[in-house]
């Protein structure tokens, strides 16, 4: 499948761990920051808790643990914008460290 603009999606957890971690202020970044052809979606649980903020970039599914609202601007410009993954900021569990964009 082809990855249009108007098919991404941002997920970022918002159940109680990650909210306790910063996660309302993560999506109000992403909301702020995402380009317009990106939907930015408050979700449920992402089955991640303890890793959090959380945030899923669909239909990639690429993930992305530990974000604070201040890494948004670069998920945006590079990952969003540009088509690279923030390789340092990947989830490990399901982006080894050997794993290309």
């Amino acid at each position: 499948m082809k990855i249009t603009e108007s098919s991404r999606r941002v997920l970022v957890c918002q159940n109680r761990t990650c909210r306790k971690q910063g996660a309302a202020k993560v999506l109000a970044a992403f909301e702020k920051l995402s380009p317009s052809e990106v939907e930015v979606v408050a979700s449920g649980c992402l089955g991640q808790c303890g890793n959090g903020p959380m945030v899923l970039v669909l239909p990639e599914e690429v993930w992305y643990s530990g974000v604070c609202a201040e890494e948004v601007a670069a998920i945006t410009e590079q990952h969003l914008r540009g088509g690279k993954r923030v390789e340092r900021m990947l989830y490990r569990k399901f982006h080894g460290f050997s794993q290309q964009p």
